[in-house]
């Protein structure tokens, strides 16, 4: 589980397809502290660390995985939002994030509004039922605050601070995003499913 805190932003310095594809994640983490078998959500993501050095880690992302997220469009040189996974005890600051995508939404426009930049995206139609106002959703592992929803469309506002600490600086119009919806979400629209039949 995480939090959709970013505590890292981790560049790609390799990647490799071999089967499953691999990717080696330059990191600011002290990689003596994190086990093999450890998970770190990449762009949030949960991934399984199979290698380590000084200041990387591998994870081997599997042909699923990078069919039902963005992981697909990494390139060498990507900015990558990293959490390590959540301890007892640790501030639980966002959301209860699993780092399991369900989706991947398309940023459709950016605007600044004040010190703020406004962004939309469009959801998959099957997912847009589970984004609300004021709710939660984790894009690119961050948990953000939703606004606004129209249809399949849904706006959230990036401050300076959330630009600055993760990769969300470099996003662009048209970017793929992976989307996570919010677990509670999920679970009010299942019970609501149950009802009705």
């Amino acid at each position: 589980m995480f939090t959709g805190i970013i505590t890292d932003v981790g560049r790609v310095e390799a990647l490799e397809q071999a089967g499953d594809m691999r990717a080696r994640i330059v990191t600011a983490y002290d990689t003596a502290g994190i086990d093999l078998g450890a998970s770190i959500a990449s762009d949030g993501v949960c991934l399984t660390v199979v290698a380590l050095g000084d200041n990387w880690y591998d994870v081997d992302i599997s042909a699923e995985t990078v069919s039902k997220t963005n992981l697909g469009d990494w390139a060498v040189g990507r900015r990558v939002n990293l959490e390590r996974a959540l301890k007892v005890g640790d501030e639980l600051g966002g959301h209860i994030v699993s780092g399991h995508v369900d989706g991947v939404a398309e940023i459709v426009s950016m605007h600044v509004e004040g010190d703020s930049t406004r962004v939309r995206f469009r959801a998959p139609s099957e997912l847009a039922r589970f984004i609300a106002p004021k709710g939660s959703v984790a894009l690119n592992g961050t948990s953000l605050t939703v606004n606004e929803v129209e249809g399949d469309e849904f706006g959230v506002n990036l401050i300076s601070h959330t630009k600055e600490v993760t990769n969300w600086g470099q996003a662009q119009v048209g970017d793929r995003i992976n989307l996570e919806i919010d677990t509670l979400a999920r679970y009010v629209a299942r019970l609501a499913d149950y009802g009705k039949s």
